[in-house]
């Protein structure tokens, strides 16, 4: 009986793989989308001052959780005093950005009366809770 030869073509998996979400979900973050970095920049603008929130708290709250990296790209292509962006920092309170940038951050963030741990925000004291429902009243 002679082998059937298989075709790569028909084989349709029910389900992706870990690695092939995760490459899709950053390709699509990736993408630019108006209404995803309109609901980005309503969930900045509502962070009052002297209080912070994560990049992933961001993204979450405008309804794109595991967006992060979009929220980030977001903030380097706006124009640089158009959204609160230094009241935005890296999950546990960590300022994520090098050098004049990180500097400038802090200074802000002192201004404003926020207060570090080292290199670390006291989240606990000074996260904002984001309420979208809030936001779009």
């Amino acid at each position: 009986m002679p082998k059937q030869k298989t075709s790569r073509k028909s084989f349709v998996p029910d389900q992706l793989s870990a690695a092939q979400a995760k490459r899709r979900l950053l390709r699509d973050a990736l993408r630019p989308n108006e209404l995803r970095d309109l609901a980005f920049r309503r969930m900045i603008l509502s962070i009052p001052p002297g209080k912070v929130s994560t990049y992933g708290g961001v993204a979450a709250a405008a309804g794109y959780p595991r967006y992060h990296r979009a929220v980030a790209k977001l903030l380097r292509a706006d124009p640089v005093d158009q959204l609160p962006w230094h009241r935005v920092v890296g999950a546990g309170g960590e300022i994520k950005l090098r050098g004049a940038a990180e500097h400038e951050q802090r200074a802000r963030l002192t201004l404003e009366g926020v207060r570090f741990a080292g290199k670390r925000i006291d989240m606990e004291r000074f996260e904002h809770s984001l309420k979208p429902w809030e936001v779009y009243e």
